[in-house]
C-alpha cells in the first residue's frame, strides 16, 4: 500500500505518484477524503465499546458452548493446514 498525505493550496491539483513495479497491469484505487470528515463518520458508525459492555448478553452456559465451539473450529484449521 503507499500513502501520502497532501494540502492542495487550489482546486487545481496535480499529483505524480510513483508506484511500486507489482503494481503494474493491476487495478489500484485512488481517493481523496478529508481527514476531518472521516474521524466523524467513523465516531458516528462505530462508537467503541468495552468488553464490559456485552457483560449478561449471554448465560453461562451459552458461553461455554461458544468457547468450545471456537476451540473446535481452529483444531480443524489447524488439521488443515
Amino acid at each position: 500500500m503507499v500513502q501520502t498525505i497532501v494540502t492542495p493550496r487550489n482546486v487545481n491539483f496535480e499529483m505524480t505518484v510513483i508506484l511500486p513495479s507489482e503494481y503494474i497491469g493491476k487495478k489500484v484505487r485512488v481517493f481523496f477524503f478529508v481527514d476531518d470528515e472521516v474521524s466523524t463518520i467513523n465516531a458516528a458508525i462505530a462508537p467503541s465499546k468495552k468488553p464490559s459492555d456485552f457483560f449478561g448478553t449471554m448465560s453461562e452456559e451459552e458461553g461455554k458452548k461458544m468457547h468450545e465451539y471456537i476451540i473446535h473450529s481452529r483444531n480443524e484449521w489447524e488439521r488443515d493446514i
